[in-house]
């Protein structure tokens, strides 16, 4: 059993409003040094080993499902994970 940690954020050609609009509460509430913020998802997926091979099953879950690929980049951490 295989658990993934997924990371998903805007590109960075992207305007990222909900981060910017976070980046100005900050500066108001007086933390004047943080200069960006970019705001994105995080999920963890548990996977049954199978015959294929988990990054090929990440991959197509990611760009089918999890990931708008015109706008967003993905990046994902495999663990394998011993039954108990």
């Amino acid at each position: 059993m295989y658990k993934v940690k997924v990371y998903v954020t805007l590109r960075e050609s992207v305007l990222d409003p909900q981060g910017t609009a976070v980046q100005h509460s900050l500066n108001s509430l007086s933390y004047t040094e943080v200069q960006d913020v970019r705001i994105g998802k995080y999920m963890e997926l548990t996977i049954e080993k199978s015959d294929r091979d988990v990054n090929e099953v990440v991959k197509e879950v990611c760009e089918k499902l999890l990931v708008n690929t015109v706008i967003e980049d993905y990046r994902y951490d495999v663990e394998e994970v011993v039954a108990q």
